[in-house]
């Protein structure tokens, strides 16, 4: 394509008087080129190629193609990088170069995105007050945790005008911890916006109707309730009504997880991503504030930021039967529970990081939620009703293998050895825990070993003794030890006696 200048030139000399043939030798130009640039338009001179001449990749366009097609349907971590794609077509005799496939798939993309009518689709800037919004997603990353790979669910919280972030990593993607993220979230960024964007996810939105009708999740409206937050789901397919979320969501990825995160457990992931938001907020300035960080927008926002008064008791409750072992099925494992509720139906609620179950309104049984397959955990306190009866079954019972007891029981239990007896002598020391409490349990023990006597009668007549109520006042020698019935001194007695004797 001719330069600007050599038009110029053709045009001026051509005017002059010059003839075509001599222009064309002196600029070394065919008369073609020399005649297209006199009759151009204001010395405009551009080249348009209408059809682009593909020698190597037309035998091989059809199956580009499809390649093409295959790899966008695919979900996007899954997604080939064009360089895999481009060893595919060699492997099956494609002789171009990476940059003539690079190119194709840029046209094509270019070409799929474009709507039915021709036209690139186009988006309206969003603009919110401080305090008005925040989106929420999930990610899926991958890290190691205690040595194994593992894909955490990630929960994304951004304040739409702030930009501030919020990351916290999950084993699962449930709505008890949904609950948890907001109410970390919120805590995190001090305050409540009033309304909150979302996909339509099934923890949230039970129905997805034409347009924006949508129908709740009967707990998640009850959460947001709390929250005095107005719910906003997005259409479906539509990842640009909450745009900043989902350009987080790539951010967090790249500038976090990437290399692979590496922790000996889920919290102190959680501890390290909650300290990389507030660094990544104090060291990148807000995108339209460009003289402000977004730690120092984040600031700005939180007066206007409803106040949290309290978290959201976020559970997700279910019933479960007892069985006769005392233990519940609960998310393929199994817990112990309180002897008094064997047999009976329970309320399993499950929290992001642990399980309360409840018989009514007593709460017979709480442990550490896990999340792996086929465990049971036990607590042996549970069993300790059953205990007393089968006191046997110390020795052998699952839940009291390794139990890890109090430090005076644990000394009780290496003073009186082992064998039937001195478990039945033990058990009993255990069962006088139900009625007196384990710290006065404890403090018999101490006292039965100070005095040297440490058996299971002294330290459960200790127990009694310290049952007893105290008197009011001090006893008094002379007033309370005085007897009812005080000997009389007669000495005529003997002689009755003697008497009474001699007549036999």
């Amino acid at each position: 394509m001719l330069v600007v200048e050599t038009v110029v030139r053709i045009r001026r000399e051509h005017a002059g008087g010059k003839a075509i043939r001599e222009i064309a030798r002196d600029l070394r130009l065919s008369r073609k080129v020399v005649r297209k640039a006199i009759n151009a338009t204001e010395g405009a001179f551009d080249y348009h190629r209408t059809v682009q001449p593909r020698p190597r990749l037309g035998p091989f366009q059809e199956r580009l193609d499809t390649l093409l097609s295959e790899n966008e349907a695919r979900h996007r971590r899954d997604r080939l990088r064009m360089t895999r794609i481009h060893d595919l077509l060699l492997r099956e005799g494609f002789e171009g170069s990476y940059d003539a496939v690079r190119r194709y798939a840029r046209r094509w993309a270019d070409g799929r995105r474009r709507d039915p009518g021709g036209d690139v689709p186009a988006f309206i800037p969003l603009l919110f007050k401080p305090g008005e919004a925040y989106q929420f997603d999930w990610s899926h990353e991958d890290v190691e945790i205690a040595g194994k790979p593992m894909r955490v669910k990630v929960a994304h919280m951004r304040l739409c005008a702030s930009r501030a972030v919020y990351v916290r990593a999950y084993p699962r993607e449930t709505q008890e911890m949904v609950f948890d993220a907001h109410a970390r979230g919120f805590a995190f960024f001090g305050g409540v916006p009033l309304r909150g964007i979302y996909d339509n996810m099934k923890t949230a939105v039970t129905t997805v109707f034409v347009g924006k009708e949508r129908v709740f999740n009967r707990r998640f409206l009850v959460m947001a309730d709390h929250y005095m937050v107005e719910p906003t789901a997005c259409s479906p397919a539509a990842g640009w009504e909450k745009g900043q979320v989902e350009n987080q969501v790539q951010t967090i990825r790249g500038r976090f997880f990437q290399p692979r995160l590496k922790f000996a457990s889920i919290e102190e992931l959680n501890g390290w991503l909650e300290a990389e938001c507030l660094r990544w907020a104090a060291m990148h300035s807000h995108p339209e504030q460009k003289d402000m960080t977004v730690a120092q927008c984040l600031e700005a926002e939180r007066p206007a930021l409803q106040p949290m008064l309290s978290p959201f008791d976020g559970f997700h409750e279910t019933s479960h039967a007892v069985t006769g072992t005392c233990l519940i099925s609960f998310d393929r494992n199994r817990y112990s529970v309180a002897a008094r509720a064997v047999r009976r139906a329970v309320q399993v609620r499950a929290y992001a990081d642990r399980i309360v179950v409840r018989l009514g309104d007593e709460v017979v049984a709480e442990h550490p939620r896990c999340f792996g397959r086929d465990r049971t955990l036990y607590n042996p306190w549970h069993y300790l009703p059953v205990l007393v009866h089968k006191p046997g079954a110390l020795r052998n019972g699952a839940p009291f293998q390794d139990w890890a007891l109090p430090p005076a029981l644990a000394r009780l239990r290496r003073k009186l050895g082992s064998g039937d007896e001195a478990d039945r002598r033990f058990v009993r020391v255990l069962a006088a825990i139900s009625t007196d409490g384990l710290e006065a349990v404890e403090a018999a023990i101490g006292e039965a070993f100070d005095t040297g006597a440490a058996s299971d009668e002294v330290i459960l007549n200790i127990l009694a003794r310290r049952r007893e109520p105290p008197t009011d006042q001090p006893l008094s020698v002379v007033v309370d030890l005085k007897l009812k019935h005080p000997p009389r001194a007669d000495c005529a007695i003997y002689d009755t006696v003697r008497g009474h004797n001699a007549a036999a």
